[in-house]
Formats: C-alpha cells, structure tokens, sequence
C-alpha cells in the first residue's frame, strides 16, 4: 500500500486509527515476506525457536504463568531486528500460545498436551 492509501485508513472508524500501528502493517508484511524467503516459511522460522517441538510448561494454576518468557523476549528482539513493529514479548507468548508452540494450558485441563 502507498502512503496515500495508508493515511486514508486513519479515516476509517472500523480500525484502530493510529498512524503508527497503521504503517507498521505494512513495514510487518514486507518483513513477513523477507523472512518467508529466507526461511521458506513463516512457520519454518517460528519454529526453529523450539527446535520444531511444543514448548509445554508447567502451569498448576493460569495465575502463575508468566506474561512474557526468555523465548518470547528473544523472539520479539529477533523480529525487531528485522524490522519488525508492535510485536514486544507479551504479544509474543500471546501469538506463540496461540499458535500451539507454547503449551500453557494448566496441567490438568483437557488440552493440555502430553509431551
């Protein structure tokens, strides 16, 4: 997208209207595609940060786990890096969590994993 384009998405009160989230879409899907094909893939890069397998901690009550870890600050240092915006280590674990890298479902809940 052009800049034009981006500044006319500040008008639009279905999105978040912050001009520096707004550009930062764009610098993501350009560093998204630089890492694409480096990696190959997006899922190939994110994956080599646990050595292809789920992370799956122990959690004996949601309370404990933690907001952000080691591996969601060295990944969020690491796409920084590569230009990179908005993705600091919480929102990190968040996406890892979400993605099934990290398990931090509380040990006895049914999804919990079995690794």
């Amino acid at each position: 997208m052009t800049d034009a384009e981006l500044e006319n998405l500040l008008e639009n009160p279905a999105i978040i209207r912050n001009r520096a989230k707004i550009f930062a879409t764009r610098a993501n899907a350009q560093a998204f595609l630089r890492l694409q094909e480096e990696y190959g893939s997006f899922d190939a890069y994110l994956w080599s940060f646990v050595e292809g397998k789920t992370i799956v901690n122990d959690v004996p009550d949601y309370r404990q786990a933690p907001a952000k870890t080691p591996l969601s600050e060295k990944l969020a240092k690491d796409l920084k890096k590569r230009g990179f915006k908005f993705t600091g280590p919480v929102a990190v674990l968040s996406f890892l969590q979400a993605a099934g890298l990290v398990d931090d479902h509380e040990n006895d809940c049914e999804w919990k994993s079995s690794n």
